[in-house]
């Protein structure tokens, strides 16, 4: 059954900034870089940048709005952004770097418009929302160097994420939706630090790092299902080692430059709790190694899988 799709286009500054965000959930087709909302015919990079086109650097995303809604993808943009911000954003001043929505039906221009007064009225900023809501106009591709630059370039696009000002203005306005009076109350200290503070707890003297029994391993924070003990392997490390998470999508990869060393952390995509790292090291047919903290997991038996709600599960282990 051939997929219909549809587009939204969203301008957030730096469209190197904008494309993974999106690019990891279900139901994305393509996400594309490039430029819109001016008035030069195929403009390049230098040109745009120079602000004399009336471009604004945008993503333009192909998606299944069986698979994921318009709304949900307006939810993801809004935490990406300064949306009080007229003039660029974070360090990228200009014209060229300012927020937009630009709606390709009327059904998406009222859901735009719903989701920005929203915002406005929860308070969530001490400055009104200022991103603009335009008709979409001609998308032009950005040169082929600076699509899915995350992927091509990953070290240099998160320390460009970090020096920039938007990792500390998203975590400082969005990281506390989490309610972390109620996590303290339900999470040992321990549990806290790792997956909200991406804490790790001492090798060898933790729960499931030598646990052997048959079940799925879920985040202590959200219960997603996140590994299978049929992943599961002695390493040697101390930690809890699987070749695999149950499902690719259920986690996200993020370059992790703290302590002096270059590593590859690995976040659960519904909580975005703190796990743990991949390794290349691994025994299996990828070669990876999920090195987890079992302060970030709770184990549930193969026998409770039904009871607990995760039957869908019990036949991994038949």
């Amino acid at each position: 059954m051939d997929i219909m799709s549809e587009f939204a286009t969203f301008a957030g500054g730096c469209f190197w900034c904008m494309v993974k965000p999106f690019d990891q959930w279900d139901g994305i087709i393509q996400v594309t870089s490039g430029y819109t909302g001016g008035h030069k015919e195929n403009p390049t990079y230098q040109e745009v940048c120079s602000e004399t086109t009336g471009h604004a650097e945008a993503v333009q995303i192909e998606f299944d709005p069986q698979i994921i809604s318009y709304k949900e993808l307006l939810n993801v943009f809004w935490q990406q952004i300064d949306p009080t911000d007229l003039d660029g954003q974070f360090h990228d001043k200009g014209h060229s770097y300012r927020t937009a929505i630009f709606y390709h039906s009327e059904e998406q221009r009222q859901l735009a418009e719903a989701s920005k007064r929203e915002l406005d009225a929860s308070g969530r900023f001490d400055k009104p929302v200022v991103t603009e809501i335009v008709p979409a106009s001609t998308f032009y591709p950005a040169e082929e160097y600076h699509q899915d630059y995350y992927k091509k370039n990953p070290l240099r696009y998160k320390m460009y994420r970090s020096g920039s000002g938007r990792d500390a203005f998203i975590k400082k306005n969005w990281s506390k939706a989490k309610n972390d009076a109620e996590l303290k109350q339900r999470l040992t200290p321990l549990q806290f630090e790792v997956t909200q503070n991406s804490a790790t707890e001492p090798p060898f003297r933790n729960e499931f790092w030598d646990h052997h029994e048959e079940g799925l391993y879920v985040d202590i924070v959200s219960g997603e299902p996140l590994f299978s003990s049929k992943d599961k392997f002695d390493s040697g490390c101390g930690w809890p080692s699987f070749t695999q998470p149950i499902e690719q999508s259920a986690t996200t990869e993020e370059i992790d430059l703290t302590h002096g060393m270059i590593r590859t952390e690995v976040r659960s995509k519904e909580s975005d709790s703190h796990l743990g790292h991949v390794f290349d090291d691994g025994p299996g047919p990828n070669g990876l190694r999920y090195c987890i903290n079992s302060a970030a997991l709770r184990f549930i038996r193969k026998a409770d899988l039904e009871k607990e709600g995760y039957g869908q599960f019990a036949a991994l282990f038949k």
